[in-house]
Order: structure tokens, then sequence, then C-alpha cells
């Protein structure tokens, strides 16, 4: 199957014919899809395709969203005031579209008392 540069399909096409139709509009035979019965081939500028494949394919990550996490770290024993400002932060990125996550950090002793880390965090969710 020949699809000509115009779109024009020329149906079934030996190869050195199609070969020689490419060569004559100084265009490249590009099979497009090898696996269909009968192969599709296509006569075009393959290093304009190829470009603007990677083309397609940048703007399509630059469009795909990035989930961003921030931290906010804590301990048992971070001050109301430090609270308030992780708590302010969290809402301003909540607010932007990001994920928000918060960790009670427990240091020497502190981790045999997780009930202080659980306080605080209920003290944030309220």
């Amino acid at each position: 199957m020949l699809i000509d540069q115009n779109g024009v399909n020329h149906g079934v096409v030996p190869t050195r014919s199609a070969l020689d139709m490419a060569r004559e509009a100084e265009l490249d035979l590009v099979e497009v899809a090898p696996n269909a019965k009968p192969p599709v081939c296509r006569i075009m500028d393959h290093g304009k395709f190829a470009y603007e494949q990677t083309k397609k394919a940048r703007e399509a990550r630059k469009s795909q969203k990035k989930i961003e996490v921030k931290t906010i770290r804590l301990t048992p024993r971070t001050g109301e005031f430090h609270i308030d400002i992780g708590v302010k932060n969290a809402r301003k990125w909540l607010e932007e579209g990001k994920k928000v996550k918060f960790m009670v950090r427990f240091k020497a002793r502190e981790i045999s008392y997780p009930e202080l880390g659980t306080r605080a965090l209920n003290n944030i969710a309220e």
C-alpha cells in the first residue's frame, strides 16, 4: 500500500516502482505500518518526519503535570509559632495544586513518647 506526499492512496504498488516514485519526488520511501496486510509505505521527507515526531514527544512531556510533594518537618517539641508557619505554607502549596506531607521526627528519648507526635499532627489537622 503506497501513500504519496500529498496523501493520495495509490493502492498496492511494487517496491521498485514505489522507490522510483520517491526518487522522482526527491523524497524518502518510509514504511509506516510494517505489520499491516499489506504493509503501508509513505513517500515523505524522513528527516522532517523524525523532527516532527521528536517535537510532538517534547510537547507531550512538557504538558504533563508533575506532582510535587512538599514536606514539612516537625518534632514533638516544635513551637506553636513554627507550626502555624508550616500550616500557612501548606495551605499556599495546596492551593497551587501541590501535595503536602507533614513529618514528625523523633530524636533520642522522644521516640519513647509517640503520643507527642500524634498530638502534634492532631493540632495541625484542626
